[in-house]
């Protein structure tokens, strides 16, 4: 994680400092594997100090990635009004960096590990072969087609199909970020109250009603309230299944976010083949294609396949 650490904040540093599209490769080349090094780690981490309470801390997980969600781009805004640019801003990102890999070093204990890289691999080997890890690996990348695959097309979908002007789908992207916050937030009392995958299950309902009215209905207003409904109801579609998918495995927190990483790998083709559809049908029959996940989700939240319905 410390390594990890020191090596983001590093590519960040040359992100802003970068003179040319090579450096700029370079930079973000050992930026992304050492952000999983880093942020992954320490969410698995973070699942290792309460293992009766995956859920709930999943939830505060998402919802502090929801608060950077929100003030990046505004951080970015106030940046461009200062005249100090993005590169100003990457410069304030690798400074805050070093405090937060300090935090992980300090707070590190517990015996090291010991396991061979050989052996870690045999172990999610081992782990492949359940069916629960399955189940929560595919929900994952199912769920996501309503979450960042969405997110990537909706600029493009309000300008191109509901005709609106290039000021009003930036605002459909503002709409879809701070409706995913605020479902962020209201997940926590959520889960007081239903457990984890009765919420799945409504959610899935609710989004599978809501995504084909916003396909049809022709006014921009409504479109733009039905997608701040689904923005709020399909909180916990990333933190919930994330969650069963540690207590799948326990005590292998790092397997799970190996596994987690492996196979959100597949996931990039999605937007591949939203693309291709587009290209050969038009867009709006390929946004149809997003129903898959409230479907997955519905197949794959049946709580009697689960041992671990109240966790």
């Amino acid at each position: 994680m410390v390594a990890g650490g020191i090596a983001f904040a590093l590519a960040i540093a040359f992100t802003a400092l970068a003179s040319g599209f090579l450096w700029l490769l370079l930079a973000m080349t050992v930026m992304y594997p050492a952000s999983g090094a880093f942020v992954a780690l320490s969410q698995a981490s973070l699942m290792d100090l309460d293992a009766e309470r995956h859920e709930v801390n999943m939830a505060r997980w998402t919802l502090a990635g929801s608060v950077g969600a929100v003030l990046g781009p505004l951080a970015l805004t106030a940046a461009i009004a200062w005249s100090l640019g993005w590169r100003g801003v990457f410069a304030v990102c690798a400074a805050a960096m070093l405090p937060l890999v300090l935090g992980a070093r300090w707070a590190g204990h517990g015996a090291p590990a010991h396991e061979s890289f050989a052996g870690a691999v045999r172990g999610a080997l081992a782990a492949l072969r359940r069916r629960e890890v399955w189940r929560w690996l595919l929900a994952l990348e199912a769920t996501d087609l309503m979450g960042d695959v969405l997110a990537g097309f909706l600029a493009l979908y309000f300008v191109d199909v509901a005709g609106v002007s290039l000021l009003v789908a930036g605002g459909a992207l503002v709409v879809w970020t701070v409706a995913g916050l605020a479902g962020d937030a209201l997940l926590l009392l959520i889960l007081r109250r239903v457990p984890g995958l009765r919420w799945l299950r409504l959610s899935g309902w609710l989004v599978l009603a809501a995504y084909p009215a916003l396909l049809v209905l022709p006014n921009p207003i409504l479109k733009l309230a039905l997608l701040a409904a689904i923005g709020v109801l399909r909180a916990g579609w990333y933190s919930i299944p994330q969650a069963r998918l540690y207590s799948a495995l326990p005590g292998s927190a790092g397997t799970a976010a190996a596994l987690t990483s492996v196979a959100g790998g597949a996931g990039y083709l999605a937007p591949l083949a939203i693309g291709i559809l587009a290209e050969r049908f038009g867009l709006q029959p390929a946004m149809w294609a997003l129903l898959l996940a409230p479907a997955a989700l519905l197949l794959l939240a049946k709580s009697h396949q689960s041992p671990v319905e109240n966790k």
